[in-house]
């Protein structure tokens, strides 16, 4: 099982309270920073940027996609700090820290990727078709080509960040130092949470808002533990994430993309969990069936030994 990973690992409770959060927090808030830093004092416009909050810093540079691939960039160096903590921290393998199989399972990834980036499309489809007045055609041809590129070749990188953080790293340590399979999904998935606290769709909606987050970790924390491996998740987050800087932007996103659609209505929360939740419930019911899960109360609320 996944979390039975790192039983053969160097998994002392302070290795993963302690040393390995710190190491992770020097590569993700300082060394992580540097790209960001240097684009933002070479091409930023200083001047607007004192204007700005953390959460819309992006706006600072000349275009949007100058800014989305220094903040991905960034997390580059984060995951490296992940891997770096996981090998010399722990004497743990990359593979282990990914999935409980012989090898990772790329087709799972695919999977997930494909599953929810269709779900999103197809759900934003249906929201222009019901409401087009509440959005502006953004579409431009040229800066979509190179915003194609840093989807493809740049997100990965703060998507998986997350993934490996979140329901690897965190996941993995809470539950061998709690023995609760059940608090290695819940603490894990607050935190995702949380990190989401500055995000300006907080600022726009609310802290009611953070439920958004917390369900999504919750469906990807059951899938990880459900599947015994990150793969499902790694594929899903990225999916998430992609479809939405390539599709719909609005000027509360944390990620303000040259996106075919702008949205220049009021967000509504309430219509947004009643859509959401079914769509998630749908996604686990499918990848429950695809793959056989079995035993739930065991994996999701049983203890370790």
């Amino acid at each position: 099982m996944f979390i039975e990973n790192v039983k053969n690992t160097q998994n002392e409770w302070w290795r993963y309270l302690l040393v390995g959060p710190l190491i992770i927090v020097v590569f993700w808030q300082f060394l992580g920073a540097i790209p960001l830093l240097i684009g933002l004092f070479s091409v930023a416009d200083l001047d607007k940027l004192q204007t700005l909050n953390e959460s819309n810093f992006l706006s600072a540079f000349p275009n949007y996609n100058i800014g989305l691939a220094l903040f991905c960039i960034t997390f580059l160096v984060c995951l490296i700090g992940i891997f770096f903590t996981v090998k010399v921290v722990h004497k743990q393998t990359i593979k282990s820290l990914t999935t409980s199989r012989d090898k990772v399972d790329f087709k799972r990834i695919f999977n997930g990727f494909f599953v929810i980036s269709t779900v999103n499309a197809i759900g934003m489809l249906v929201a222009y078709l019901y409401d087009p007045s509440v959005y502006e055609f953004n579409f431009k041809p040229q800066s979509f080509v190179y915003l194609s590129l840093i989807a493809i070749f740049l997100l990965p990188f703060q998507t998986s960040f997350e993934e490996y953080l979140v329901r690897g790293y965190l996941l993995q340590g809470i539950g061998i130092t709690t023995k609760s399979r059940l608090l290695a999904l819940l603490i894990p998935t607050l935190l995702f949470a949380l990190l989401h606290l500055a995000n300006p769709e907080i600022d726009k909606m609310g802290y009611g808002f953070l439920g958004a987050y917390f369900i999504m970790g919750l469906v990807w924390g059951i899938c990880t533990l459900m599947d015994d491996g990150l793969e499902l998740a790694l594929g899903m987050h990225f999916g998430n994430n992609f479809i939405g800087i390539l599709l719909m932007t609005a000027d509360w996103t944390v990620l303000q993309t040259d996106s075919v659609l702008k949205y220049v209505g009021e967000p509504n929360m309430s219509i947004m969990f009643l859509t959401s939740i079914p769509l998630h419930i749908i996604n686990l019911l499918y990848f429950s069936k695809k793959y056989n899960w079995t035993n739930w109360r065991e994996k999701l609320l049983g203890s370790l030994n």
